[in-house]
């Protein structure tokens, strides 16, 4: 076993090593160490400018690293007999506006020595069958979006790279996105998935990494990074509820929630100890309830650790209104 946990690095479709860019005295991506493993759907995460789509671009070989390197299905990023091996949508889809999707589709086949029937193949995929034959300038964004996934899966590649794939699609697309996400993973295929919903993340992932002013701030299982069942709080005097949850769980275990909750490391079971040490401390009790915390949750404490000070209230500001309306990007 490598010091990435894995028994054969075979099973690693990629692996960086301190990978390193600067862009004059801004260090965009600073000694970033990631692995993807194969067959796994792989959640990267991070604020916009936080160095995820300049990290994707340098292990596709579009972007050349000031330091360290990139390794991709087992050779160096970049080289010609890998890249046909990966299909990648990174920072929205480009394709010729004033022809059909079909056509951008069989243009792009045409390059790389592909039967026609691969785009069928892949229309079908993102659900653009019957809007194939029109132009690409009448698409809608979500349209547009899914044409550049499916441009991402022709010659039915090992590695799929998607940012942001979601973008522009209605809660039904989203839906029918995250499948075929699924789908790619259990055919055997590796997919690395950059996005802002969190919630879509925990749902399909099975690792992440997280990524924060250029540096990977954790990368590990999505139900090792949430830690398991815990118990949620809410009682007033807030201070006084704080001094009980910390008495019972320590210092360490308890922990404030965007919505004025309080997390607390104890196990569901001692929720009825956890309810009568705080009536007995003279608190007004409105809720003792095991509780899993959520991605959203546990990205928003890493990356608020993480800021610097003039940035952690914009941070937590930004935990708050993730409650009421989807992640900010």
């Amino acid at each position: 076993m490598d010091e990435t946990g894995v028994n054969d690095t075979s099973e690693l479709v990629v692996r960086t090593d301190a990978l390193t860019k600067r862009y004059g005295d801004r260090v965009a991506v600073d000694r970033v160490s990631m692995t993807v493993r194969r067959g796994e759907v792989y959640g990267f995460l991070g604020h916009n400018g936080a160095g995820k789509t300049t990290t994707l671009r340098m292990v596709l070989g579009l972007v050349r690293p000031t330091a360290g390197r990139a390794t991709v299905l087992g050779r160096p990023a970049g080289r010609a007999d890998v890249t046909g091996r990966v299909g990648a949508l990174v920072e929205g889809p480009g394709f010729y506006p004033y022809l059909s999707g079909r056509d951008n589709l069989r243009s792009l086949a045409r390059y790389r020595h592909l039967p026609r029937a691969e785009v069928e193949r892949v229309l079908d995929l993102v659900d653009l069958t019957g809007r194939g034959d029109d132009a690409y300038k009448g698409y809608s964004l979500g349209m547009k979006q899914r044409l550049g996934v499916a441009a991402a899966l022709l010659g039915d590649p090992e590695l799929v790279i998607l940012d942001e794939p979601t973008n522009g699609l209605d809660p039904t697309g989203m839906a029918d996105m995250r499948e075929l996400v699924v789908s790619l993973a259990r055919d055997g295929r590796t997919v690395v998935l950059s996005s802002h919903l969190l919630t879509e993340v925990q749902e399909i992932c099975d690792r992440v990494g997280i990524i924060d002013h250029g540096r990977l701030l954790r990368e590990a299982a999505v139900a090792d990074l949430r830690g398991g069942i815990t118990v949620r709080v809410r009682a007033t005097p807030r201070d006084t509820a704080l001094a009980v949850a910390s008495r019972l769980a320590g210092p360490d275990g308890v922990r404030p929630l965007p919505d004025g909750a309080l997390g607390v490391d104890l196990p569901a079971s001692a929720a009825p100890d956890l309810t009568r040490a705080l009536v007995a401390a003279g608190a007004d009790v409105h809720e003792v309830a095991p509780s899993e915390r959520t991605l959203e949750e546990v990205f928003f404490e890493m990356t608020a650790s993480a800021a610097d000070p003039s940035t952690r209230a914009t941070t937590n500001t930004a935990a708050a209104a993730t409650r009421t309306k989807e992640p900010v990007s």
